[in-house]
């Protein structure tokens, strides 16, 4: 009997795990934050004093060719009105496009159309605190 009551325990407890996992699940048509054919390719901490307090995230798209970024807030940072910013460009500084101003989640989104080129990439959550990146995502 105590077996019974295990191995009912269990399969109710794997069920709702998957039912839980199908119904968090994302569409795979929903879009990001860049649109609906944008990847996201890479994922950068910004840190302040060794503590990470934002996040540089770089995003593409196949089918334009172009690369997106935004910085968002982390921590203490989420949520709080800070200077946020976050440009792209690329590598050979053409085609710059920032932003910046005091954003209470994050900066961006900001674009550059770079098929076949290195893109550089920056982004702050906090004044003076800047994750750069250059020559990045090269194709």
């Amino acid at each position: 009997m105590r077996t019974r009551k295990l191995a009912t325990l269990l399969a109710g407890a794997a069920l709702a795990a998957s039912t839980t996992l199908v119904a968090g699940a994302t569409p795979a048509s929903a879009a990001g934050p860049c649109g609906s054919s944008y990847s996201r390719v890479g994922v950068y901490a910004i840190p302040q004093s060794g503590t990470r307090t934002g996040t540089l995230e770089v995003y593409y798209s196949s089918s334009t060719g172009k690369n997106c970024a935004l910085a968002y807030g982390y921590g203490s940072t989420y949520g709080a009105t800070t200077w946020k910013g976050v440009s792209i460009s690329r590598a050979d500084g053409s085609g710059y496009d920032p932003d910046a101003d005091y954003y209470q989640y994050y900066a961006g989104p900001v674009y550059v159309s770079a098929p076949g080129q290195c893109i550089d990439v920056t982004g702050t959550v906090v004044a003076g605190k800047v994750t750069e990146l250059n020559n990045v995502h090269c194709g």
